[in-house]
């Protein structure tokens, strides 16, 4: 009864806070750990089945999660060869890669530690169990919480919609990554010209050392391409990182119309850290993600949790450490 009670509390702590500002990570946290209460809540109904039925779930148990560990760690392996055979062996392209080794090479420190009566290697288990526990269920909360975040739709009219820019190739060209931005940034721009005033293209890049021109210069050109007039695309031009995309936009946009309301536009495994770095930042908006290649998503959205892990580093590291000592002594006990 008690983990219902915690999951239609973290429920509605989650449905509050959503309400009050989709863009923080925190919300997804409460869902996860609402989903967590509610599945705890379940697996104590086990007890009341006939024994036999309870023996077999309870067996059955540990044999899924080792299943599905094993399937995980295979995708990933998977996942980062193709990376690596279309995207180059640069080291962000080997995060899948090297996360599916990682899966496999746990699963291999539990089932010697369970086989065998070494006291240290059961400690070493302990220690490093709850701290990976931790982050795969932060891991699954992004994820979780990236895609729910990612169904949401433009039903307000804005005055602007800011798409932010990303590398070019050959130094002046839109890679398809930023051309999916574009595309979707452009649907938007008919969809509120359709029902309301044209709202202004912000296009947010500046020239990186082996681009020839900025980013910002070639998402113009993509979108006069495309029939866009000049006069509804304004260029922010000065920026390395979302970080300054975000906010060398919000002051443009300042300038242009104090109280704005806009739109921003990004790939689909970049929405959820771009709407925490908008809410830090003050922008007024949410943000909306293009699609992207399937295999690229894997390895983009772990690289996209770690970032936003990082930012949050003082108490996720001291969390990793009170685990990784608990596990110490609570193993060191038993």
């Amino acid at each position: 009864m008690t983990a219902y009670l915690l999951a239609v509390l973290f429920l509605a702590l989650f449905a509050l806070r959503v309400r009050r500002d989709r863009r923080r990570f925190g919300n997804g946290v409460l869902l996860g750990l609402a989903i967590a209460s509610l599945t705890a809540g379940l697996l104590g109904e086990l007890d009341r089945l006939p024994t036999g039925l309870t023996r077999m779930a309870s067996g059955a148990l540990p044999v899924v999660a080792t299943v599905a560990s094993v399937v995980t760690a295979t995708f990933l392996v998977a996942n980062g060869i193709t990376m690596i055979r279309k995207e180059g062996g640069q080291p962000a392209n080997l995060l899948s890669l090297g996360a599916g080794v990682g899966v496999f090479t746990l699963i291999a420190l539990v089932l010697v530690a369970l086989r065998t009566h070494s006291r240290p290697l059961h400690i070493a288990t302990a220690a490093v169990l709850l701290p990976v526990g931790y982050l795969s269920f932060l891991l699954l909360c992004f994820v979780g919480y990236s895609l729910l975040y990612g169904w949401l739709t433009v039903r307000r009219p804005v005055d602007f919609v800011v798409v932010l820019g990303s590398g070019l190739i050959n130094g002046s060209e839109v890679p398809p990554l930023l051309a999916s931005r574009l595309d979707r940034a452009l649907a938007v721009h008919r969809s509120q010209s359709a029902r309301a005033s044209s709202p202004t293209l912000v296009v947010s890049g500046g020239k990186g050392s082996d681009e020839r021109s900025s980013e910002s210069q070639a998402m113009a050109d993509y979108l006069i391409s495309r029939g866009v007039p000049l006069k509804q695309i304004a260029q922010e031009d000065r920026s390395t990182s979302t970080e300054e995309n975000l906010e060398f936009s919000r002051s443009l946009m300042e300038q242009v119309r104090p109280g704005y309301r806009c739109v921003i536009v990004t790939n689909n495994f970049h929405v959820l850290r771009s709407a925490l770095t908008a809410r830090r930042a003050g922008v007024r908006g949410q943000v909306l993600g293009a699609p992207t290649a399937a295999y690229y998503w894997p390895s983009a959205m772990l690289r996209e949790f770690a970032a936003v892990i990082l930012s949050y580093r003082v108490v996720n590291v001291g969390m990793c450490a009170l685990l990784v000592l608990l596990g110490v002594a609570g193993s060191w006990r038993s």
